[in-house]
């Protein structure tokens, strides 16, 4: 690691981002210290997404500075790889491949980018499916599984790069009600035990009792930043007030 724990581990600094004439991110700025587990919410729109796929370079920003764990994002090629190693990303969609068993989906990229030898990615597969409680699922297909079931693989092929950060951008919103405290239960665990974490999310009782620090998003701005409870029991914005007294009513 090139950087030292008192560093932070991800540095946004004034970035923006357009697509096109629409700005999208708008002057973002932001810290995030190893360990630390942040949640980030706000209206469909706000940047949320653009914040979190710029940080695994999914998305090229266009101004500012991005700077994960000393490695500055650039157009260099190898400074990209260097970040999406120590990355992890999970989707809203699970992304398996269809024609492929678990075990076999959570090996392919270890075998491809880490040049591992298959026998120690199973092993590796093996670990991180009983790490999300599914091993029993390791030969089957991922249409043989529920959708909570297929989230979690998903979260444990990004445990499988054995990452720094982890990156969730709306993890349960594609889930029936039933699944989606198995998949938060998978990610307080991995809060719990001390991985960087950076969670797109409308669960706010998992952003209550999860989150070192909660972000509102809006416009493309980063609108209100708190500890939890400052957050929730006193926000400082009209609009994260609005915004609240929306997501809790329902």
């Amino acid at each position: 690691m090139s950087a030292s724990d008192a560093d932070p581990l991800i540095q946004m600094q004034n970035v923006d981002k357009f697509f096109g004439d629409f700005q999208a991110l708008k002057n973002i700025n932001l810290e995030v210290h190893r360990g630390e587990r942040i949640v980030v919410c706000g209206p469909s729109g706000s940047g949320k997404s653009t914040m979190i796929r710029c940080i695994n370079r999914l998305e090229e920003h266009s101004a500012g500075r991005i700077i994960i764990d000393g490695n500055e994002l650039t157009d260099k090629v190898k400074d990209i790889d260097a970040v999406r190693r120590e990355v992890g990303m999970v989707f809203q969609s699970f992304n398996l491949f269809p024609h492929m068993t678990i075990a076999k989906n959570l090996m392919i990229a270890q075998q491809l980018v880490r040049k591992t030898p298959k026998g120690q990615a199973r092993e590796i597969a093996m670990h991180y499916l009983e790490r999300v409680k599914i091993p029993e699922q390791a030969d089957k297909y991922p249409i043989q599984l529920s959708g909570g079931q297929q989230q979690r693989v998903a979260i444990a092929r990004a445990l499988c790069m054995q990452p720094e950060i982890m990156l969730f951008d709306e993890p349960t919103s594609a889930l029936d009600p039933e699944m989606i405290s198995e998949v938060l239960d998978v990610m307080i665990d991995l809060a719990n035990d001390g991985m960087t974490m950076i969670v797109v999310t409308h669960e706010m009782g998992f952003a209550r009792s999860v989150a070192d620090r909660v972000i509102f998003m809006d416009a493309g701005e980063i609108v209100e930043e708190a500890k939890p409870e400052e957050f929730f029991d006193n926000p400082v914005h009209e609009r994260t007030k609005l915004f609240l007294s929306q997501i809790l009513a329902h």
